[in-house]
């Protein structure tokens, strides 16, 4: 199976196609680095001059996707050049072979070519030195360090901008999605509370609307109708009151002036048990004054509610029973009610989310919530914990 090279990127192509092309123009008019009859030229005449500049053009077409082979060619190139009379753009192109292997190359060929360069750099800086003995042969050492110290410098210098704005990119991006992440589960988090609220403040009213015009409509008694309309109408009036107050805080919540009014608390127990009454069901409610924190009183104000809902549309006739009590720092909720019914039907269809917005809501306080049937009663109960900095 062929291997299939990587094809070089336009503008090293363009690069190395003008670098070849200066080059020829300075081998042209006979301009060279070294003179005829320097020592180190071992390759004399013209000609030997285009093989490195070639080369080294060739290198220069792979500088980002063969980085390290280029450079390892290039080195090859620049020592035959060394021996010849020399092309100056044959030096630039190799100083660029080194930057573009720092900058393109892999992780540990980046760290190691500054390093090897600056070894060399202070090698031929010292070595000349102590070997002449004279001023000029600090010039070896100027010349390496400009070759290949300098550009291995700049190239770390830019790799290091480089991935640290990619670093920076990345974690904009990770920031950008956590923020996205954190609001799409505020906007889940509140429609579930919402969804708790409309159903908790409306599923009373309407079964008991429900409930009421069905046998409004079965029994042709005047005087049980008329009782049945006046209890349809006071639920429907105590929903659209409730509709009105979530509606007030979904205003309020996004900047509108009206004020609305103030959540349900336990203070509020002794009228909803009297509305259940008025519903029909037997009620008894054991509830003595405690403080509790808002939150908290409002959870219980909800249970309750939705117990009594429920024994509305399912439970067999019979007592239901509401009591409350805080000891050892827990306010305890149960509501119990007859289980069964002398049918199978529920006198108002459910939605099936009322006891899972009851667990929801003793979830969210840290409560326990348990509902079920124990002997001929259901129970619910609901076990919410108190503190004391939080009592309202």
């Amino acid at each position: 199976m062929a291997v299939r090279l990587p094809r070089p990127h336009r503008f090293d192509v363009g690069a190395a196609l003008a670098g070849l092309l200066g080059g020829l123009l300075l081998w042209g008019v006979g301009l060279g680095t070294r003179p005829a009859d320097d020592p180190i030229v071992l390759l004399d005449g013209r000609w030997p001059v285009l093989l490195p500049l070639a080369v080294t053009a060739g290198c220069e077409a792979l500088r980002r996707v063969r980085p390290r082979t280029a450079l390892l060619v290039g080195v090859g190139a620049l020592a035959l050049d060394t021996v010849t009379r020399g092309n100056l753009v044959t030096v630039v192109m190799f100083t660029d072979l080194v930057y573009a292997a720092v900058v393109y190359g892999p992780p540990a060929t980046a760290r190691r070519i500054p390093w090897i360069t600056g070894l060399l750099t202070v090698a031929a800086t010292v070595v000349p030195v102590a070997v002449r003995r004279v001023p000029e042969a600090l010039l070896a050492g100027v010349v390496t360090g400009l070759v290949a110290l300098m550009p291995a410098a700049t190239g770390w210098i830019v790799r290091n901008h480089r991935e640290t704005a990619e670093a920076a990119r990345l974690r904009a991006e990770q920031t950008a999605l956590l923020a996205e992440m954190d609001r799409a589960q505020a906007v889940t988090a509140e429609r579930a509370r919402m969804a708790r609220e409309l159903h908790d403040m409306v599923a009373n009213h309407l079964s008991a609307i429900a409930i009421h015009s069905t046998a409004a409509l079965s029994l042709d008694d005047p005087e049980t109708s008329r009782q049945a309309l006046g209890v349809i109408r006071e639920n429907s009036v105590d929903g659209l009151a409730e509709m009105r107050r979530l509606i007030g805080i979904l205003r309020n919540s996004t900047g509108g002036d009206p004020e609305p009014a103030p959540a349900p608390t336990l203070d509020g127990l002794g009228a909803l048990v009297a509305g259940a009454r008025a519903n029909g069901l037997d009620v008894t409610l054991d509830a003595p004054a405690m403080r509790v924190p808002a939150p908290v009183g409002l959870a219980a104000y909800r249970i309750v509610q939705e117990s009594l809902t429920n024994a509305l549309k399912h439970a067999a006739p019979g007592p239901v029973a509401v009591a409350l009590a805080q000891r050892d720092g827990v306010l305890d909720v149960r509501v119990t009610s007859s289980y069964g019914r002398r049918d199978d039907d529920p006198r108002a269809p459910g939605s099936g989310t009322g006891l899972v917005g009851m667990r929801e809501r003793a979830a969210l306080l840290g409560g326990s919530f348990a509902a079920g049937p124990d002997g001929a009663r259901w129970t619910v109960r609901a076990a919410f914990p108190l503190t004391e900095g939080d009592l309202a």
